[in-house]
């Protein structure tokens, strides 16, 4: 296989995966420049910060749990 093939499917893989934490989060439905701009703010954040903590913290939890919490009667299929 070559080096553009396996670096083409690493991108789509992490693109797929990038989207469903986007659905995890329900944020599928929002606008895009709304979610492009949030996520250009959390960009900024430095890891030490405690902000940064504190939204990773909130990430972690949503990670372990099974449904997510706004969307508690929905099923995801995949867990993230």
């Amino acid at each position: 296989m070559s080096s553009k093939t396996i670096d083409r499917k690493t991108e789509a893989r992490s693109k797929r995966l990038l989207g469903a934490i986007v659905v995890r989060a329900g944020l599928s439905m929002v606008d895009r420049a709304f979610l492009l701009g949030g996520l250009l703010e959390l960009a900024k954040l430095s890891p030490r910060t405690p902000e940064y903590r504190r939204l990773r913290k909130i990430g972690e939890i949503a990670f372990r749990s099974e449904v997510p919490e706004e969307n508690p009667g929905s099923n995801q299929g995949d867990r993230i």
